[in-house]
């Protein structure tokens, strides 16, 4: 069983694929792995051991990318016939019916859903407790936060109970966990990966993605969830060459700039001086290291006001009807967006246009753009969100978090890679940003520079 659990993703289905091991192999040693480690972390509260072994019975797994790997599906995903609650006490009880179109497309790929990874409610804030399931602690130290909203499934593989987890990703909730659980996470470009919306399918902030522990089993993942979907408005096909193969044919970067504040944030010293020494990982690379950055600076602007027009399409019914089951921080998102006039929303929109073209012309003189994956390491589990950074105080909870939402704004690839530590222990990620719709030559990349940093990812045991 250890020797499965240590096992990368893209060796487990190696082995797989050569018979060496079957998946109800992999299936039983999840199970097992979960038993012995969840305890402390509270990572994955719903199982569904009956379906999964169902499934990997299934004689067409052979033929499929996944061979009946294992997969943790995050609770904002519904799963045919196994509870999804969202994190939010309205859906305690809710069984779908039917999968989203995201796992459906997974599990046609021959994943097999082992259980849900817990969330904030909705999937709002990057500290994942809600009040079906409790709070998920940091494998690292379970003292402090995983990061969120994708955080059960970035402690999932931290420690070894999944090989590959689903995460969401509208203003960081794919990334921070990833960072701050020493694994990887892959936030790809709108359309890449087809989504179940029945309120904002046109919706081009709020993306589906892959974790994994290693850059190379993140794009064995992306492979097995890209391609255009009729139900998916904005889903594109799956690129010709697929991503795995891009990564292991990878194309260095030959300038770097990198960017400890995105030129206007306020960073905690101890995140800056492990970024910065990765500049000498990419100079190893090959490259050439230039602090720069495009204007980010009207981001938290563009960002907040379009992130709270998707909470009034998403979550006002449930304000009417619910208000009581809902945490203040949804509250406050829904009601914000039913106060913006008109004139907020197209200054938003005219804005971002700008940022495009000066995001479009950046990347015509640089091959990657680096920075924090967050402004903090992780803090303590019982504080709701980051409130004060080097004497700066935040207005509200989500400021905190512009380091990855001035990122989303600019529809570009980006990816959390481990960076290093603190002096204590604590996980740093670095979030390496690729060029406009470059999410297979980011990935190859990030591949070389996870190769170059020589960081262990492989899974630990939750640390008191």
């Amino acid at each position: 069983m250890t020797d499965l659990i240590s096992m990368t993703a893209v060796e487990a289905v190696d082995s797989l694929r050569k018979g060496e091991t079957k998946p109800a192999d992999f299936v039983d040693a999840a199970y097992a792995r979960i038993a012995a480690v969840d305890g402390p972390v509270n990572a994955l509260p719903t199982l569904c051991p009956d379906r999964a072994k169902a499934a990997a019975k299934s004689p067409t797994l052979k033929d499929s990318l996944l061979k009946g790997l294992p997969v943790a599906v995050k609770d904002l995903n519904e799963v045919a016939g196994v509870r999804t609650t969202f994190g939010s006490p309205i859906f305690a009880d809710h069984v779908p019916a039917r999968s989203d179109i995201f796992i459906e497309t997974i599990e046609a790929r021959g994943g097999i859903t082992i259980g849900k990874s817990n969330t904030p409610e909705f999937g709002a804030g990057a500290n994942t407790f809600n009040e079906v399931f409790g709070k998920t602690r940091n494998p690292w130290n379970t003292a402090m936060t995983c990061g969120g909203s994708s955080g059960g499934s970035a402690v999932a593989l931290a420690t070894g109970m999944a090989w590959l987890a689903t995460g969401s990703d509208l203003g960081g909730s794919l990334r921070t966990p990833a960072g701050f659980c020493n694994v990887v996470g892959f936030r790809p470009s709108p359309g890449t990966v087809a989504r179940s919306s029945s309120t904002m399918p046109f919706d081009h902030l709020s993306v589906q993605g892959p974790m994994a522990r290693t850059v190379e089993d993140v794009a064995l993942f992306l492979d097995a969830m890209a391609g255009q979907h009729p139900e998916d408005p904005i889903s594109r096909p799956a690129p010709a060459t697929g991503y795995l193969d891009q990564v292991r044919n990878p194309k260095a970067p030959k300038r770097v700039a990198l960017s400890p504040n995105l030129g206007f944030l306020h960073v905690d010293p101890r995140v800056t001086e492990v970024i910065a020494a990765a500049a000498g990982t990419f100079e190893a690379m090959g490259a050439t290291v230039e602090e720069a950055c495009p204007d980010l600076t009207d981001t938290p602007d563009i960002f907040q006001t379009m992130r709270a027009v998707i909470f009034v399409a998403g979550h006002a019914l449930d304000l009417e009807n619910h208000r009581d089951k809902l945490k203040p921080d949804v509250v406050w998102n829904i009601e914000k967006g039913m106060a913006l006039t008109a004139d907020e929303i197209g200054k938003a929109e005219r804005a971002r246009a700008a940022l495009y073209a000066r995001v479009a012309a950046f990347f015509g003189e640089y091959d990657l753009l680096a920075c924090p994956t967050a402004i903090v390491p992780p803090f303590d589990v019982d504080q709701r969100y980051v409130a004060e950074v080097n004497g700066h105080r935040f207005e509200n909870y989500i400021d905190w978090l512009a380091m990855s939402y001035a990122i989303t704004c600019t529809s570009c690839p980006t990816i959390s890679v481990p960076c290093g530590f603190t002096d204590d222990g604590l996980p740093i990620g670095i979030q390496l940003v690729g060029r406009p719709r470059g999410d297979g030559e980011l990935l190859g990349m990030a591949h070389l520079f996870q190769q170059a940093s020589g960081i262990s990812t492989k899974p630990i045991d939750p640390k008191g």
